[in-house]
């Protein structure tokens, strides 16, 4: 299997190399040359997610030492459960997959466990080891910091925007231990991003520090995401003889097209809507068939808050990536889909699962009746407390691996949003580590 840049500029290579490199040289991001076919049959004695993940992951990763190790890796990665519920039994009530069960309570964790596995399956590439450079919009520093905690050979920098992120979040990306840093930029996510992209973009900083990514430009990132949407989907298919429509929270694409790339695949998944926040760049993309990035905006679906989805390139890259609509939902029907939902099941969803409960509500419902639908559960609503519990009127508890979380000193970086302050944070951070 190898892999070519978006922009076409760029050599193939195979998944190691596209997994170090993080982005192509050419600026644009790696996609599968082709693409394996599959068919529900071929999981049928695999019904557990860690055999699904390596059977389905196996072939994106042949011709590299990650191929021998997939069993393992996706058995240590994915060690947590991923279950489906369905809170409200009423009519045709969506499927919750709740996605929020690992260490970090968000859905980040099987991409961020798998990806510090393979490098770990790798090994090191130098003497300098190498860095994973993240900018965040909320869970996926936090995912990325514990499962980079303690990893030899590699360090990990997450870039965070300051002001932009609940209490609960701030300190769960500021606390782990050496080889991890975490840095608080002068901007949004936006601008954090740009910046991740322009240190790729130099090369003598991006050799100096061997740097790679932990953001869904990785394919070491949207690949295992594509696992849960798998899995969830074969047994609905098992269950109802047809295969379900998603409805995906998203920002920057990576999950959503995660799923995208499963049905490409062969797997029996239906219709894909996605659900945005107020930051409506996708929304506007589909419906005037024009794409153009803006700055974003807060909300309190704030892991979204993404004006420039990086894998629209992706997106626009993969033959036949229909998508079947994307809803935007502003913070008033995020808190008012929080209370009905909880009203009427008692089921308490984080504010990006509520974009996604709430566009299931505003589908047709001839679509909705149609079919089963599956939300997208993705961060766990005690690390939104402060929205949540207003809202619903009651303490929303942590689980016990959240609550340790906050046990734990913080410590962090505050930098300016340019290149020069970043290049100097690595420099002194990089020194600290040896």
């Amino acid at each position: 299997m190898r892999y070519l840049s978006t922009r076409g500029d760029a050599p193939r290579v195979l998944a190691d190399a596209a997994l170090r490199a993080g982005v192509a040289p050419d600026g644009g991001l790696y996609m599968p040359e082709a693409l394996p076919r599959f068919s529900p049959a071929d999981f049928s004695d695999t019904p557990d997610l860690p055999g699904l993940a390596a059977r389905l992951l196996a072939p994106f990763f042949a011709g590299t030492p990650i191929h021998g190790a997939m069993a393992d890796i996706c058995a240590d990665a994915f060690n947590f459960p991923c279950p489906r519920v369905r809170p409200d039994r009423a009519g045709t009530a969506p499927d919750i997959l709740e996605l929020f069960h690992g260490p970090t309570g968000a859905f980040k964790d099987f991409g961020a466990r798998f990806l510090f596995r393979a490098f770990s399956a790798l090994g090191q590439s130098s003497d300098r080891g190498t860095t994973v450079l993240v900018a965040t919009s909320g869970d996926t520093g936090g995912a990325v910091g514990c499962a980079a905690e303690g990893v030899a050979g590699t360090r990990a920098v997450i870039l965070f925007p300051a002001g932009r992120i609940s209490a609960f979040q701030e300190h769960q990306l500021c606390c782990w231990d050496t080889p991890v840093e975490a840095a608080r930029i002068e901007g949004d996510f936006d601008a954090c991003q740009a910046l991740v992209k322009a240190a790729f973009a130099d090369p003598d900083l991006s050799r100096r520090h061997n740097l790679t990514s932990a953001n869904s430009i990785s394919i070491g990132r949207f690949l295992p995401q594509m696992t849960y949407w798998a899995r969830a989907a074969l047994d609905v298919y098992a269950e109802t003889g047809e295969a379900p429509g998603l409805i995906i929270p998203t920002g920057n694409l990576g999950n959503a097209f995660a799923a995208v790339l499963a049905r490409a695949c062969g797997l029996p998944i239906g219709p894909i809507v996605l659900a945005t926040n107020a930051n409506t760049t996708l929304a506007d993309w589909f419906r005037s068939g024009r794409y153009q990035g803006r700055p974003s905006i807060a909300t309190l679906a704030n892991a979204m808050d993404v004006g420039a989805p990086s894998n629209f390139e992706r997106l626009s890259a993969l033959k036949d990536a229909q998508i079947e609509d994307v809803l935007a939902i502003d913070d008033a029907s995020i808190k008012s889909r929080i209370k009905a939902s909880f009203d009427t099941s008692d089921y308490i969803a984080c504010p990006h699962t509520a974009t996604a409960l709430e566009a299931w509500h505003r589908l047709d419902p001839a679509i909705r009746d149609a079919r089963r639908w599956i939300i997208g559960a993705t961060a766990h609503p005690g690390k939104f407390a402060d929205t949540v519990e207003p809202v619903v009127g009651r303490p929303v508890g942590l689980p016990p691996a959240l609550r340790t979380v906050l046990d734990r000193p913080v410590r962090c970086h505050d930098i300016a949003a340019d290149k020069a302050a970043l290049a100097n944070l690595l420099a002194v951070t990089v020194s600290a580590t040896r």
